[in-house]
């Protein structure tokens, strides 16, 4: 079988003789139809357009544009003589490959942005007894494999294997796949190391649950030999580098239009260490700590936080170069004004973006052996250190924010709450001819995939898994306000009988 067939099997079927239909863009058009697509429009990115009042990026789309990031930056890459050896020998990419797996790598991701995530993922270990947890990642790769559901086939999305191992960016399981399992290595893959305080849970990002893992193995299968069992493929490296550039400009963009993002702090906080970085560097790390909230100490805890995850790329006139350029670009450029919605404001950003966004792929180089904690495709040094500074920014000035943290705490206990009722009017026998058609399909799904993934016979263990991921799958797969609907009806405040089945 030719490389390029091998890159179609397992997904749509094609004859050889129609491999020049371009299957990739038969695997985007399928994607953009799904409803799944289109439920992103209303979920958090980070910011809930209801509760800013203006225009800000929700989840489909961020997809639009890292879509159109990493379709720039392939083409970029395959235009470029210098790569042309090298992608070849690591599987190739190709532009249709890399924007329908940006199009898909958020399909999964629950209401309320990352919040919603950290939340499912507890409720689902702890309260359900499910050792996968819940992950977006994972769940948009259980999205195109298995939970579309049509007259009760359950079909997926039937894409390439090409495609859907370039939506792979944590190619391994929780707990097990590959082995030894890429947790285990020195240092870890990005996101294969457990999460703080919690180091039997598993790796915290992963790309598949157990139930899809004969469909991971099958999708890289192609690649095998080309990159390590843990490596991401080419296109997945891009779809991700092209992720973090979209995430690190446009949530600073969202954070200057909703006045959150205030040019005094910022600037007294990149300007401090920039005066005082030979002091600050001397402090022990316990007198940093204690002194955070003096002006110059986060930056200078940025930096020592990246030597000790990210040394193979980290120095420190680079991170110095970084500050600078992101302080001459944001707080001299872009937050001098207020946002005020004018048409002169509106092309301000439009340019910053525009101006970011060029710089960033312009930088971007491929190689063929990529230290552990990166991929084959790779910011050049300045650039990356620039990427951390921007992601500081909207973490250090906004996630921070104690409103912020009231609003999320405020979802996290809808989230929960929905949760529970849904379980419990599973568990319900009087109730069992009412449930809503869709979670007992997912009941009778997880069961049949539960079946297949360990050979286990029907019995009250597996019962009680099936039951917690279909809740899991149901809950994952709301808008923001369908889950507030949801929990409003099941909760009897609702007054709205039918108009809330749009949900069931």
């Amino acid at each position: 079988m030719d490389p390029r067939a091998r890159r179609l099997f397992g997904g749509t079927a094609i004859a050889p003789g129609d491999l020049a239909a371009s299957p990739f863009r038969v695997d985007r058009d399928r994607i953009v139809s799904s409803p799944f697509f289109s439920r992103l429009g209303g979920v958090t990115q980070v910011i809930s357009p209801g509760g800013s009042g203006l225009l800000v990026h929700n989840r489909l789309t961020h997809s639009l544009k890292v879509a159109q990031v990493a379709r720039a930056i392939a083409e970029r890459l395959i235009a470029d003589e210098r790569y042309t050896g090298l992608l070849d020998e690591l599987g190739g990419c190709d532009p249709d490959v890399v924007e329908a797996a940006a199009l898909a790598h958020d399909l999964g991701h629950p209401p309320f942005g990352h919040l919603g995530e950290q939340v499912l993922d507890r409720l689902a270990r702890q309260r359900l007894g499910l050792t996968d947890g819940f992950e977006g990642n994972a769940q948009s790769y259980r999205i195109v494999t298995s939970t579309e559901i049509r007259r009760a086939t359950t079909i997926g999305l039937d894409l390439t294997a090409a495609v859907r191992a370039a939506m792979l960016k944590y190619p391994w399981t929780r707990h097990a796949y590959p082995h030894p399992h890429p947790r285990h290595l020195v240092p870890a893959p990005r996101g294969a190391s457990p999460p703080p305080g919690d180091p039997d849970s598993g790796s915290a990002k992963f790309g598949s649950y157990t139930t899809e893992v004969a469909d991971l193995r099958q999708a890289r299968e192609p690649f095998a030999g080309r990159i390590a069992d843990w490596q991401q493929t080419v296109e997945a490296s891009v779809m991700d580098t092209a992720d973090d550039i979209t995430y690190a400009i446009h949530d600073v963009e969202d954070f200057h239009r909703v006045g959150v993002l205030q040019q005094g702090s910022v600037a007294t906080e990149l300007i401090a260490w920039q005066n005082e970085r030979r002091e600050l560097q001397k402090l022990p790390d316990a007198e940093l700590e204690a002194a955070l909230r003096r002006p110059g100490r986060s930056v200078e805890r940025l930096r020592r936080h990246l030597h000790r995850k990210d040394g193979w790329i980290s120095d420190d006139e680079a991170f110095a170069a970084a500050v600078e350029q992101v302080r001459h670009e944001l707080v001299d450029g872009l937050l001098s004004a207020p946002f005020d919605g004018s048409v002169e404001a509106e092309q301000y950003v439009a340019r910053f973006s525009a101006r970011w966004t060029r710089r960033l792929i312009g930088a971007i180089t491929v190689v063929p052996d990529p230290p552990v904690r990166s991929g084959h495709v790779m910011l050049a040094p300045a650039q990356w250190h620039e990427v951390q500074v921007l992601k500081f920014v909207h973490q250090g000035f906004v996630l921070a924010r104690p409103d912020l943290a009231l609003h999320q705490r405020g979802q996290a206990s809808l989230l929960t709450t929905l949760v529970e009722a849904l379980h419990a009017w599973l568990l319900d026998p009087d109730e069992q001819a009412r449930l809503p058609r869709r979670l007992h399909d997912l009941v009778e799904l997880a069961d049949a995939e539960l079946a297949a993934a360990d050979g286990s016979t029907p019995g009250p263990e597996r019962a009680v898994q099936a039951r917690g991921r279909a809740v899991i799958d149901f809950v994952a797969a709301l808008t923001d306000s369908q889950a507030v609907a949801l929990l409003d009806a099941l909760s009897g405040r609702s007054r709205q009988l039918w108009t809330d089945a749009f949900v069931l």
